[in-house]
């Protein structure tokens, strides 16, 4: 996948787009960009989905992100509709909303499925299993606390390790330097510790905390 045509490709059907005019001469445009970015599609929803929800790639919903790539797609040609970026950076911040939309709607629906089913097996409920209720509480408050960060800091996040960019493609995409997309990194990931220090494994070497009298 080259990084530099994708974006060449995708800035020009994004120029078309924004000259066209009703909805039936944009249809097919929509359709073209959105084939030729497929593949940083694709790589956007592997690593949402393996990053941020691992859970649903288990059973029962067992999902894989060829399977997912199509719902974010029809997402997307529904919002172009209405929605037109004009840059590509502004086109892959849709997309990464589009795809997080998606596995979040997912990972309710799993939710739901899984309450009820729980419901139905007896009338006397069973002990609840707290481990994935706090997993998905804590992958609740880091996407929270990535939704949270700064434009700029959230903007290269998303790209770099969301999205899985290099920097130097990172930065291309932004038109900024290299530089700058690394002091923008190293800050978002200070902030994001910050926020989410008590998540942090504790460091088996540091000495155990005493415990007071």
């Amino acid at each position: 996948m080259d990084m530099g045509n994708t974006t060449v490709a995708v800035q020009r059907y994004l120029d078309e787009l924004a000259g066209a005019h009703g909805e039936s001469p944009a249809e097919p445009i929509i359709r073209e960009l959105l084939s030729h970015s497929v593949d940083r599609l694709h790589l956007l929803c592997a690593s949402l989905l393996h990053r941020s929800y691992p859970r649903l790639t288990r059973g029962p919903t067992n999902l894989r992100s060829e399977e997912m790539l199509s719902a974010v797609v029809e997402r997307l040609i529904k919002a172009m509709r209405q929605v037109r970026p004009q840059t590509v950076r502004q086109f892959f911040a849709l997309a990464n909303k589009h795809v997080r939309w998606e596995l979040n709607e997912l990972a309710r629906r799993l939710d739901e499925g899984v309450a009820t089913d729980q419901l139905r097996e007896s009338f006397v409920p069973a002990p609840a299993d707290s481990g994935s209720s706090v997993a998905s509480l804590n992958t609740c408050r880091i996407l929270d606390a990535i939704d949270g960060l700064p434009d700029e800091e959230r903007e290269v996040f998303n790209l770099v390790r969301i999205q899985g960019m290099t920097q130097p493609e990172a930065a291309s995409v932004i038109g900024v330097s290299s530089r700058t997309v690394k002091r923008r990194l190293d800050r978002g990931l200070m902030l994001l510790s910050e926020k989410l220090s008590d998540l942090r494994s504790p460091d088996p070497r540091s000495p155990p905390a005493t415990q007071p009298p």
